[in-house]
Formats: structure tokens, sequence, C-alpha cells
């Protein structure tokens, strides 16, 4: 993370082959600070980069907040905001999708979820809640346009829920109960079942071949962007590519000869 500076706003640690991304300021909601842009872009570049990070777990410290979205008190305070004036591939890099990062992220969502803290669920591969977290958007509530994160929402709620959540605003609450019924969320469990719940996960997709899984990941994203015959065709692409990897042979090969196989490190 040689491109930001430490900050205690942001954990980041790795246990063997997972990354732990911990939005740190529960003093605060854990809320998104102007000052927390580089560092969390410096923390995707380095699981992008690392071969040894085969999965990622992003949550918030405290039992209370994942993320309450942005600080506006500190923007209201120092008039800097999450993102300037330019392209979207440039200004918003928030969650492994917006960083191009292409290994699994498991969102463990330990309480309120609201405004750009969003951007972390909506673009988690899988996302994991306890039984009392919350979502919600507020960003018409403090004058502003409820965009990316509510196409992400859009993609991954029915329109209507997606509508109501963006419009009417804080007002409207939807549970993890019923986030998980309509999809939102696909694991709920009581809060001290979250980060062993998340971390289960993690593990058994980390004993998989870390180039298919992250090929088999482009695949299925790649299919929300374009038709479904162009989509196929994608993942053929995708697929054929493989072939040539390692992993291709190892895999049959350990399956064979009964035993554990040895992936090769992207």
């Amino acid at each position: 993370m040689d491109n930001a500076k430490p900050s205690d706003d942001l954990r980041y640690e790795k246990r063997g082959h997972i990354a732990y991304i911990t939005l740190n300021r529960p003093e605060r909601g854990n809320a998104l600070s102007p000052d927390m842009r580089s560092i969390m872009r410096a923390t995707w570049d380095d699981i992008k980069t690392d071969p040894s990070v085969r999965c990622v777990i992003i949550t918030g410290a405290g039992e209370r907040h994942f993320s309450t979205g942005a600080d506006v008190s500190r923007i209201a305070a120092t008039g800097r905001t999450l993102a300037s004036d330019g392209p979207m591939s440039q200004e918003v890099r928030w969650s492994s999708h917006q960083n191009h990062v292409w290994k699994p992220v498991i969102a463990a969502v330990n309480g309120l979820v609201a405004g750009a803290g969003l951007h972390l669920v909506v673009d988690a591969d899988i996302v994991v809640a306890a039984d009392h977290a919350v979502f919600m958007d507020t960003h018409v509530n403090v004058g502003l346009v409820g965009a990316i994160e509510n196409i992400g929402l859009a993609k991954r709620l029915p329109l209507g829920q997606a509508l109501r959540m963006t419009l009417q605003g804080k007002s409207y609450r939807l549970s993890a109960k019923r986030a998980y019924e309509l999809g939102l969320v696909d694991e709920l469990v009581p809060l001290a079942e979250l980060m062993p719940t998340a971390e289960g996960i993690a593990q058994e997709i980390a004993k998989n071949s870390p180039h298919a899984v992250s090929l088999s990941k482009q695949a299925i994203w790649g299919s929300l962007e374009t038709g479904y015959r162009n989509a196929q065709e994608y993942g053929w692409a995708l697929l054929r590519m493989h072939w040539a990897h390692p992993d291709f042979k190892e895999g049959p090969r350990a399956f064979a000869e009964k035993r554990s196989p040895q992936w090769v490190d992207q």
C-alpha cells in the first residue's frame, strides 16, 4: 500500500489466503470520509496484485453500523466531497468492481448500511448479513442524486424496492430479513455468527483454483452488461482461455489421484 498513508479509519490485514477490510470509524457510523479515498483505492490495488489473496471479506467495526455512507459533517466542514468532477472510472473507486478486482468479495454486513455504504454491498459477490442489519438510502434527503449505488440496487432488488429506497429516502428502511427474501442478502445469521459464516464461505472459495474462480466471476458479472448470447460467447472465450492454465490439468489430475490440488496463485 505504498500509494496511500496508513490510516486508523480503515483496517486491512491478510490471514492465509483471505484479506480483511474493516471500516473503522464506529464513532462516526463507519462513514466514508474524503481522506479514505486514496486508502481504499490502494487497498484494492494491493489485493489485485497480491497473488496470495484469493478472497476478501469487508465489514464494519462494532455492532451498529456497516457504513452510513458519506461523512456529510466532514464534507460540510472541509468542502471536500467523496469524488471530484471527473470520469467515474477515476473518481468512484470504493468497491472491488469499481477497481476491476476479479477476486471474490464477501460483504459481512454487521449493521446499518446507508448511502455510499451501499457501494460495498451491491458490488460484493456474496452478502452475509446479521439479522439486525438495515439497508436504506439517504441521498435525496441531503439534496444529492441517488445514482451509482442505486443502479446497483436495481440489479439486485426488484425495481420497485430499489426505487422506493431511492425516492423515499431515510423514511424507508429495508430490514435484513426482507432483504434476504428479495435476494439482496445471500445469508442471514445472528450477529455472533456473522464473521464465522463469512470466513467459512471465504475458506471454501480459497480452496478452489484462483484462476478459474476469477474468470468465473468475470463471466457472471459480464453477463449483466450485455445480452444473453453475447454473454455466453464471452463466457466461452474465458473458458477456453483457462485451458492453457496449469490449474486446468492439475484439477482433474488431483481428483484422479485422490489428493488436494496444488493451485497456481495468480
